[in-house]
């Protein structure tokens, strides 16, 4: 597009720019600015692209969307829709960046909309968005061009920005939809409107934000109320609240899980080394699949995956063998990695929540059934008032697991009773490799930091141990597990 019609797409004004300026792509990051892009001038917890302007032209940039006139070929874009309570937070004092969010908005839906043979997939549920996102963009990659996020691109400027990769030649465009309110999903299927939605699940991720899962789960459902009448709605009939959101859409309703009322279920699952092989079982026919992802919690996404892929042309044989191949897309997902010493570490550290770390915890007991097995788990956050009871639940769970070794890094909350002054492990900049630490039968060994779990882990870990290393991300304990698998233990 030139960029005078960015502006009439928008709603914008051209400023120091001719319009005529060639633009082929998109970038909110100036490091990675090319010939032709559009620099996205947002303001962020440590700086304002809007003070890049100039830098990312001169890189190549053929101009900006900006929020207030900047010195540089540019789009100022109209005021925006209001962001509080999103990712933009309290960085846009002056609401420069709801209106280059609002603006990327109006021109993705402008993009989507112009490809008529696209075909949208959106995908949300309290965990497990990522993984199934992978998962079906590798089901549907042998059935046409398909474009899917990198990570977890699924607020309000990575939903926007992914859309905007999608061309003439694509076929499927998956993307995954976050909430931390009502209105969130609502607004991002206005941006690319989906044809098919998956629910995966409602649990308590953000429940402190929402309130309660039954405020979670009307917020979910938000995205099958977007579906049009020929749409489809995959649903996981093994969650009530999920399946009920049947009566909320126009579109015809698709039943994945494990029950027997499913459309698309699972049959003879097993689960060996913390993989699991299923019978895909659906009513186009059934096929074996082994999945090399590592969680029987990944039985149910490949589900939501082979159900959108029978939906866009796929046979159960292709979809299978798809499903069977896929690996790991996204970091810090149930990454295992053994190292040379014969340490497994399954880094599992993006983000946390009690229903995806019961899911890792039960992962790790299958990983390392006949080893001994590390819990090294930092703390799950927006969970409200029900912070203290989640996190006893989830030690309750590694101790019915029988896990060997449960350390808690920077949180009392794993722990039945708080622990006096004296137990924890100070941080003292440069970590001991033998820090003070409290072991009982009913809780864990507490830590202050990554400083103090990374020693301990140095002196205790013995070659064949495996370690889970899981947190919310705002712990940062993928530093932890990043730190094992960059060192061997010492002999």
């Amino acid at each position: 597009m030139r960029l005078a019609e960015v502006a009439a797409v928008t709603g914008g004004e051209l400023h120091r720019a001719t319009g005529d300026e060639l633009v082929s792509s998109v970038e909110f990051d100036s490091r990675k600015v090319g010939p032709g892009a559009l620099f996205l001038a947002l303001p962020g917890e440590r700086a304002d692209g809007h003070g890049f302007a100039a830098a990312a032209v001169a890189a190549g940039a053929s101009g900006v969307l900006a929020g207030r006139p900047v010195d540089a070929p540019s789009v100022i874009a109209p005021p925006g829709e209001s962001y509080a309570g999103t990712d933009l937070g309290a960085a846009d004092p002056d609401g420069a960046g709801a209106a280059v969010l609002t603006a990327l908005g109006r021109l993705a839906r402008h993009s989507v909309t112009t490809l008529p043979d696209l075909h949208v997939v959106g995908i949300t549920g309290s965990s497990g968005k990522t993984s199934t996102k992978d998962l079906v963009a590798a089901v549907l990659r042998p059935l046409g061009e398909t474009v899917a996020p990198p990570g977890s691109f699924n607020n309000e400027l990575g939903h926007p920005w992914t859309a905007l990769q999608a061309g003439e030649s694509t076929r499927h465009l998956v993307v995954e939809l976050s909430a931390r309110g009502r209105g969130h999903i609502a607004r991002l299927c206005r941006i690319a409107p989906p044809r098919i939605g998956v629910v995966l699940n409602v649990g308590s991720a953000h429940v402190g934000e929402f309130g309660s899962p039954e405020a979670i789960a009307q917020a979910k459902g938000e995205l099958v109320e977007a579906l049009p009448a020929d749409g489809v709605a995959v649903l996981n009939t093994d969650d009530p609240r999920v399946a009920a959101m049947a009566s909320r859409t126009k579109a015809r309703a698709v039943g994945v899980g494990v029950g027997a009322d499913a459309d698309v279920r699972a049959e003879d699952v097993s689960l060996g080394a913390g993989r699991a092989s299923f019978t895909l079982v659906t009513p186009a026919g059934s096929a074996p699949v082994s999945l090399q992802l590592v969680g029987a919690h990944h039985v149910g996404n490949a589900l939501a995956a082979a159900a959108v892929a029978l939906e866009l042309g796929g046979t159960p044989a292709q979809i299978a063998e798809a499903l069977s191949a896929a690996t790991p897309a996204s970091r810090w997902r149930m990454e295992v990695t053994e190292r040379a010493d014969g340490v497994t570490v399954v880094n599992d550290a993006y983000n946390a929540n009690p229903e995806s770390m019961t899911a890792a915890l039960q992962a790790l007991a299958s990983i390392g059934r006949g080893r001994r097995t590390w819990a090294v788990l930092g703390p799950m956050a927006e969970l409200g008032d029900t912070t203290e009871a989640a996190h006893r639940r989830i030690a309750d769970t590694v101790r019915g697991l029988g896990v060997d070794r449960f350390v808690a890094v920077g949180t009392d909350h794993y722990t039945r009773e708080s622990p006096t002054s004296d137990t924890r492990v100070p941080h003292s900049g440069h970590a001991s490799p033998t820090p003070r630490t409290r072991e009982s039968d009913t809780g864990p060994r507490v830590v202050a930091d990554r400083d103090a779990a990374l020693a301990l882990l140095r002196a205790e870990l013995a070659p064949g141990d495996v370690v889970l290393v899981k947190a919310s991300r705002s712990a940062g304990l993928d530093r932890v597990a990043d730190a094992l698998l960059q060192e061997l233990v010492s002999p």
